[in-house]
């Protein structure tokens, strides 16, 4: 039985609190080669390193939130469970479509882009997608050797460096395993983990709209592969979903097929600010 993805989440978080490592899973099933990789990627003390290096920059020389190992978890989390619903309505998928591969194959791209998509980071927040291409072409031949001949291998490592290119909102996908990267980064946006960048302790439009979102649910929609339902406690919540959510999933592949739901779950909003004075 899989569990659910936010009750990982908060244990990774207290664990990362206290300087421990936490350790990358998503739900292989039957997949052996995505099995396999979530094995080398465990095995990799130069990537979590990299992961680390990433969330300094972010988190402490940039006051914004993170950008670590949990951030990752919960962003390959998110694209392979997009990635299996649009699969369950035979959305076309680019290395099945382009490449003769499989769909196996689709979920190693996804989860390995995932994984490498913000290694940039580490060199700096600023155009961090295209120095993640520096750090991640090399990374992903490393772990996908040992799985995949060279003909394979080249096509996914292709593959994974288009969906990390095209993670940023303006960049264009060109297919659905690199759409559900670029969605589900935006979708890591509950309690202030929002992508958006943002200074702590400044009180504006960002950071509170950021503390707003309370939950974010994916699931099969009715009469549409996907929806995406975001629980706000607050209105502001909608700045996060207008201004991040909305461009990444209108530069995608998969806009028509997920329907996006932002609702206010209680009756009275829940203050977030005080007083706010300029």
């Amino acid at each position: 039985m899989e569990r659910d993805i936010s009750q990982v989440i908060a244990e990774d978080e207290e664990k990362v609190a206290h300087g421990e490592r936490i350790f990358f899973s998503v739900p292989a099933r039957h997949n052996t080669k995505l099995q396999h990789l979530i094995t080398l990627i465990n095995e990799d003390e130069e990537l979590y390193q990299l992961w680390r290096c990433a969330n300094v920059n972010a988190v402490d020389r940039n006051h914004m939130s993170d950008h670590g190992p949990v951030h990752i978890k919960i962003v390959a989390n998110l694209a392979l469970k997009l990635l299996r619903l649009l699969m369950e309505a035979d959305v076309p998928l680019g290395v099945v479509q382009h490449h003769d591969l499989t769909p196996d194959d689709a979920e190693v791209v996804v989860v390995l882009a995932a994984a490498l998509h913000d290694l940039g980071i580490a060199i700096h927040r600023e155009n961090h997608e295209e120095y993640s291409l520096i750090l991640a072409k090399d990374k992903a031949r490393e772990l996908l050797a040992p799985i995949y001949p060279v003909r394979e291998r080249t096509i996914l490592m292709a593959e994974v460096l288009h969906a990390i290119i095209a993670h940023h909102w303006d960049v264009r996908c060109y297919t659905t395993e690199a759409s559900v990267v670029k969605v589900a980064d935006a979708l890591d946006m509950t309690h202030g983990r929002s992508r958006i960048a943002f200074e702590s302790g400044d009180i504006n439009i960002h950071s509170v709209s950021a503390q707003a979102i309370d939950a974010v649910y994916v699931r099969k929609g009715n009469g549409i592969p996907v929806e995406i339902e975001i629980v706000m406690a607050n209105s502001a919540g909608i700045f996060q979903v207008d201004n991040l959510l909305k461009r990444k999933l209108h530069n995608s592949t998969i806009a028509h097929y997920v329907r996006v739901v932002a609702k206010v779950a209680q009756d009275t909003e829940r203050k977030i600010v005080e007083t706010y004075v300029l």
